[in-house]
């Protein structure tokens, strides 16, 4: 019988197909450089094709090795499927379990959730992912993850969706903003004109445009922030104000700051916190776990 490529060697192609390096795609695969490249160079000599092309400047890979790696990513899939059907059957809660989660929600609502879980479900390990929405829809459909922990309204089309609870939108500014005087703060064009957003691909950035009923929010500066952090740091800089999720206000970010935070009045915009898997999840009491234990926070 002719030797069969290994689910490893497999591994290697896909993450150097993706990333066109080999420092990178070895890093990926934790492992060194060196094997990487053997571990190539063996599934080559298994096959009988050439499915790289490297020089000292570049890499590719070669028209019949993208063909292999479309293959390999199926294989890999039905593969992380068989794990997750054992693992399962060995009884719930029990094993590891993949969760990714948005950069928004993971350094909020993290902290207070996994020592619960670790007290109700001592024998189950949560493995954590942080990355934006779209890349961890990718990774789900992928099997990368089992879970994701992200925010609607998000396309969630074709995934088990479970809402969790609501995480209201409150404005953030300097104590001594016009704006911010009286106990709730009514969203009005003159103080949308003002917000600062995340930069693109942040669902957040996305909410806060929904929330403030315009096709863009824009500022004079024509800067956006790469995270939370540095979205309070431009607010204290007096660059302008910020919607910032309740979850957020509450867990003390603003806290070494001189800044306030306020509610919107009534009807609040918010976001809905989710936690989304694939339908065909062989997890699928672990899911429901997370869900109790997560609406309880």
């Amino acid at each position: 019988m002719a030797s069969l490529p290994t689910i490893k060697q497999l591994r290697y192609l896909i993450a150097l197909s993706e990333t066109l390096s080999f420092t990178k795609a070895a890093e990926i695969c934790f492992v060194g450089q060196s094997t990487l490249s053997a571990g190539l160079k063996e599934l080559e000599d298994t096959l009988g094709v050439q499915l790289v092309e490297r020089d000292k400047h570049s890499v590719s890979v070669t028209p019949i090795g993208r063909g292999v790696v479309e293959r390999a990513q199926r294989l890999i899939v039905q593969a992380d499927d068989l794990v997750d059907f054992v693992e399962g059957s060995a009884g719930s809660m029990v094993g590891v379990i993949k969760l990714g989660v948005i950069p928004t929600i993971a350094p909020f609502l993290l902290p207070t959730l996994l020592p619960k879980m670790r007290e109700q479900f001592p024998k189950l390990k949560v493995v954590l992912r942080e990355d934006l929405s779209a890349n961890l829809i990718d990774k789900l459909n992928r099997h990368e993850l089992d879970f994701a922990l992200i925010a609607l309204p998000y396309d969630t089309e074709g995934f088990l969706t479970k809402t969790l609870f609501d995480d209201e939108f409150w404005v953030v500014g300097s104590k001594d903003d016009p704006a911010l005087k009286n106990k709730e703060v009514q969203l009005t064009n003159s103080l949308t004109d003002r917000i600062l957003l995340l930069e693109e691909g942040n669902c957040l950035r996305d909410h806060t445009v929904r929330a403030c009923k315009r096709s863009a929010v824009s500022n004079q500066y024509g800067i956006e922030a790469t995270s939370l952090l540095t979205l309070v740091q431009m607010v204290e800089s007096d660059l302008g104000i910020a919607l910032l999720p309740e979850m957020a206000v509450k867990s003390g970010l603003l806290n070494q700051t001189k800044l306030i935070a306020k509610p919107l009045a009534a009807p609040a915009p918010k976001r809905q916190i989710a936690l989304i898997a694939r339908p065909s999840t062989a997890r699928i009491e672990e899911f429901n776990a997370l869900v109790k234990v997560m609406k309880t926070e």
